[in-house]
């Protein structure tokens, strides 16, 4: 084994230890959402004693929306801090998300740096628990030292904005994912939730995109695109792809934002991960019906009454509130896992909570970052070994992100 592996090993055993007790003192003093699910010993050590990449946290635009303090405790939100060393969380991948809306416009770009300032920002204040992560290396690194990492992920190719100096300028602020395209086809690509279908799959940039990003090192992640897209760019990658919080159409019949079996095994043998989306809607097929015809319904208010009225302003609490959201549980989360498992192998699965993103949708016993002991209790409840769960944490993609950079090294 390498001297330089052997040492940094030794370095994270120290530091898990004499932070185990810091764990502990945090639980004290913040008390997270009350678990139903008894949390073993063992899978709160595998928590805290192994790296945990949640592929997909809507930090930053949660601050865009309002400043927050998340290097502290914090009423609201999915992710600060404390619950973040709860629940074991190292390097959760900062998404720098981009509306649709801002498609073809300078903006995009613009509110792509204002929120990669917000990430900086939060280093700033805390620079004693946070560190942005630009490589593999820096996450190895930082969890040895007992800091967060941040790496970042772009969620809309927007910002590209047809240009491909502006790849190598996000590249060199930390983008390390790009989500091709978000709601609507963009220049890039055709999204799944976008009909109109107004490129087949990539534009002749976003075909020029992907083989330019295999060079640079950016990771490609196919969340949102349509099929077509998917296809296309698993045929054009030099190298692995990412599915950076997606999760299954056998749960969800019909719902194309999900990946269906045939996409599950050919990002299979393309080398890549499926990170599986928490919200409940992407889950279980009584949630996405809900939402169906929530959005339905209120598609007719909007028609009626106009986006500026009372009536679609208070339309989301009041169908809330007469017809509850049929929560997912951890078990649902759990049975994605064991599908792909299933499917193509232990070595393409991971996680992509999409916190602080999907709102009030989490499944029960997955609500915040701090319930990541839940998910391993889970996953050890169903036979998972030590070793295949550690992949599941963060091997997997680990694998995929080494894989990508030493592509770019050599190109």
């Amino acid at each position: 084994m390498d001297r330089k592996i052997i040492k940094l090993r030794e370095t994270i055993i120290v530091n898990r230890m004499l932070k185990i007790s810091a764990m502990f003192a945090i639980s004290t003093f913040y008390v997270s959402h009350v678990s139903a699910i008894t949390v073993s010993d063992k899978a709160n050590k595998l928590a805290q004693e192994n790296i945990i990449i949640d592929s997909h946290i809507d930090v930053p635009y949660r601050l865009e929306e309002k400043w927050v303090d998340v290097t502290k405790a914090t009423k609201e939100g999915d992710f600060d801090y404390p619950r973040a060393k709860q629940g074991g969380l190292n390097a959760p991948f900062m998404s720098i998300y981009i509306p649709a809306s801002l498609d073809n416009s300078a903006n995009s770009t613009k509110l792509a740096d204002k929120l990669i300032d917000y990430v900086e920002a939060i280093v700033g204040r805390a620079p004693n628990k946070f560190a942005i992560a630009s490589s593999t290396a820096d996450v190895e690194q930082q969890f040895a030292e007992g800091l967060i990492s941040l790496p970042l992920g772009m969620e809309n190719g927007s910002p590209i904005q047809g240009d491909l100096a502006n790849l190598q300028h996000f590249y060199e602020r930390g983008i390390r994912y790009i989500t091709l395209a978000h709601s609507q086809a963009n220049h890039i690509s055709d999204s799944s939730y976008d009909l109109r279908r107004k490129w087949k799959g990539l534009s002749p940039f976003g075909k020029e995109l992907v083989q330019k990003m295999n060079k640079v090192g950016v990771l490609i992640d196919i969340s949102h695109v349509s099929d077509a897209a998917f296809y296309q760019t698993i045929e054009l990658s030099k190298t692995p792809v990412i599915a950076s919080h997606s999760s299954l159409r056998a749960f969800t019949p019909g719902f194309e934002r999900n990946m269906d079996d045939k996409m599950i095994k050919a990002l299979g043998e393309n080398g890549g991960v499926i990170q599986i989306n928490f919200g409940s809607t992407f889950v279980t097929k009584r949630a996405n019906a809900w939402s169906k015809r929530r959005s339905a319904e209120q598609k007719v208010v909007e028609d009626k009454f106009g986006k500026d009225s009372d009536q679609y302003k208070n339309f989301s609490d009041e169908f809330a509130a007469k017809n509850p959201l049929p929560y997912a549980t951890l078990d649902s989360v759990l049975d994605h896992i064991d599908h792909v498992v299933k499917l193509i192998g232990i070595d393409h699965v991971g996680i992509g909570s999409d916190y602080d993103g999907v709102g009030d949708s989490l499944p029960t016993d997955l609500k915040d970052v701090s319930t990541y002991p839940n998910l391993i209790q889970g996953l050890l409840n169903r036979g998972y070994s030590d070793k295949n769960i550690i992949k599941i944490l963060s091997g997997n993609f680990m694998r995929v992100w080494k894989t990508n950079e030493e592509y770019a090294a050599k190109h």
